[in-house]
């Protein structure tokens, strides 16, 4: 005659909790996904398998502790002719590993879990002058919140019935090789229960979409494509899940006159070839409004110049980058007759050769004059 408490390795006046938390340590070394090709753990687990199948039902328990015997009939035991009946290692699995299933499956006894919603995003496209100021914005985010005409229940008359498909449970079992297992109803979605006449204003979703204003701090020194979180603006969680946020991604509209570089501005400068080479005082266009520029004789084309100071400002501080400018010099492509003499009366003053005007004309002339 089997010992059924030194098989699972427990007092004979071991508690329900303690036979079952032996049996699960004991199913888990000696499962056969565990042990695969090994006999002596296969035999080893129906063992425990038919002693927990005896100690865990109070009657069973008690013949077994009166008579010796558990119990017989195909139904009983581990791996014999019942294979895995109602009482054998389906509904142990179910009773030890239920709550873990239940869960990877998405139903379980407990019912759905509450769901965190979704995240939503909102692209929000301002000035360059605007990520520079900062700017305060107005939005509206379309969302899904709860019907008020049936208070998110779904149901126009608050009535509802027991799922036909998994018995008001809200969940359903179906066998897995000699496993079973349970997943979420599909009928129910897990609820458990169907409603029986669905809200006309939602039709039965319980949710409706609606536009929610909500007003939106843009910092200055903000940067193209950063984005910034709102903490539960999003959509509404499910069963009593918490809401998404809302995130606002910022994009900088590309600017006319201005080229952002970091916390830097640039912008070029055309100045004459005159102006180069004597040098000159301009004022120049910045984010913060005209700036004076000195721009010394011999300016080169390509020399960079700088105004401190007066750039984007570093996000968060009060300090700002600098405007740069680039000076163009603009070579001008025709010349009136004073200009060119002025121009050939400087290159002979410095030793430069030139192109006379009509020079060209006279070296054609020779040739034809040559060859007639």
């Amino acid at each position: 005659m089997k010992d059924y408490y030194d098989t699972l390795g427990v007092a004979r006046n071991a508690s329900q909790e303690e036979i079952k938390k032996a049996f699960r340590q004991l199913a888990l070394k000696y499962h056969p996904d565990r042990n695969h090709g090994d006999k002596e753990a296969e035999d080893k687990f129906k063992e425990i398998n038919e002693a927990y199948s005896c100690l865990s039902d109070p009657g069973k328990r008690s013949q077994y502790d009166s008579t010796g015997q558990c119990g017989t009939g195909p139904n009983f035991g581990g791996f014999g002719a019942g294979g895995f009946g109602a009482t054998g290692f389906g509904d142990i699995f179910e009773d030890i590993f239920g709550e873990f299933f239940g869960a990877a499956f998405g139903g379980g006894r407990r019912g759905p879990r509450p769901e965190r919603g979704q995240d939503l995003r909102y692209d929000a496209d301002i000035d360059l002058e605007e990520a520079a100021s900062g700017k305060k914005i107005s939005i509206k985010v379309p969302r899904n919140v709860n019907c008020a005409e049936c208070n998110g229940t779904g149901s126009a008359t608050g009535q509802t019935s027991a799922c036909p498909e998994c018995g008001g449970s809200g969940h359903v079992r179906f066998q897995q090789g000699f496993f079973s297992v349970s997943r979420a109803c599909g009928r129910c979605r897990g609820m458990g229960r169907i409603i029986l006449k669905p809200c006309d204003k939602c039709r039965g979703t319980g949710r409706v979409k609606v536009e929610r204003e909500l007003s939106i701090n843009i910092p200055a020194g903000v940067e193209d494509g950063m984005r910034f979180r709102v903490s539960g603006e999003g959509e509404m969680g499910a069963n009593g899940g918490p809401p998404g946020d809302l995130y606002v991604v910022v994009s900088i509209r590309e600017h006319q006159q201005f080229r952002r570089d970091g916390d830097d501005i640039v912008s070029e400068q055309t100045i004459s070839f005159a102006q180069a080479a004597l040098g000159v005082d301009l004022e120049i266009n910045t984010l913060w409004g005209s700036e004076k520029l000195h721009l010394p004789a011999g300016t080169q084309p390509g020399q960079v110049f700088r105004l401190h100071g007066k750039g984007m400002p570093h996000l968060g501080k009060k300090s700002k980058g600098d405007h740069i400018v680039i000076a163009k010099v603009l070579i001008p492509r025709k010349l009136d007759e004073r200009q060119r003499e002025l121009l050939e009366e400087l290159a002979r003053h410095a030793g430069e050769s030139f192109a006379t005007k009509g020079s060209l004309k006279d070296k054609l002339r020779g040739i034809f004059a040559a060859g007639s």
